[in-house]
């Protein structure tokens, strides 16, 4: 229980104060953007206890929509809620991490296959330079930095995929795994390899290699092998 109560204190503490509101955004959706931003990006980590009233009075809000917002964030699959208990980071089991890497990969690899096809001229640019951010930092201490950079890397794919609902399916489940991608990226030598097999997955793009792209970006994602138990065994 101790235990719990530190997490939890340690995960309210990385929220911020106030949430600014978006016109047109309701309290309850903007919460769930913020919480659901804070899980992906790893400051609540699986089995973290969410305090309902904590998050209520640092966000300066009423328990209710706070209340809503755990259960948005329970539909997407990101919270499980445990009626007197509260609501907690979801926790993931080593068979389904394997079942949604390997689902993972195929969503990306058909975002790599559509941005061969259909990035802009502009894109070559972008892409780059996210890339080069990557290469500055790949010998670096900073993992969680890297893994930030990283992120923009698949983010601009995704867009370059000029599929909407496909890159919502995608960015849905990988915030979903978010924490634990977020760890592979600690591994030795992960920092290194990334930036090589998005190289690959540049080349494949840039050019107009649909098929190529779509295997360089499955292969990179796609956490099978020695690679895969190793990425396990970190959570035992």
């Amino acid at each position: 229980m101790a235990r719990s109560a530190q997490k939890s204190a340690e995960a309210a503490a990385a929220l911020p104060n106030v949430t600014p509101l978006r016109p047109g955004v309701t309290l309850t959706e903007s919460l769930r953007r913020r919480l659901e931003a804070d899980i992906a990006a790893g400051h609540l980590e699986p089995g973290c206890r969410l305090d309902e009233q904590e998050i209520a009075q640092r966000f300066g809000v009423s328990r209710t929509p706070v209340r809503e917002a755990f259960r948005l964030l329970a539909a997407g699959d990101l919270v499980t809620l445990r009626g007197r208990q509260g609501a907690t980071v979801r926790t993931i089991s080593a068979q389904a991490l394997i079942e949604m890497f390997q689902v993972m990969a195929e969503l990306e690899g058909l975002c790599a296959r559509l941005a061969a096809r259909r990035a802009p001229p502009g894109w070559r640019a972008r892409i780059d330079a996210i890339h080069q951010r990557l290469v500055d930092r790949a010998d670096g201490p900073d993992a969680d930095g890297f893994y930030d950079v990283n992120q923009e890397f698949h983010e601009a794919i995704y867009e370059a995929s000029r599929n909407a609902f496909l890159a919502e399916q995608t960015r849905r489940l990988r915030n979903q795994v978010a924490a634990y991608r977020r760890r592979v990226t600690r591994m030795p030598n992960r920092m290194t390899d990334t930036v090589r097999e998005h190289e690959a997955i540049m080349r494949a793009i840039l050019a107009h290699d649909p098929e190529r792209a779509h295997q360089a970006m499955r292969d990179h994602v796609n956490l099978l092998g020695d690679n895969l138990l190793d990425f396990l065994a970190a959570f035992e």
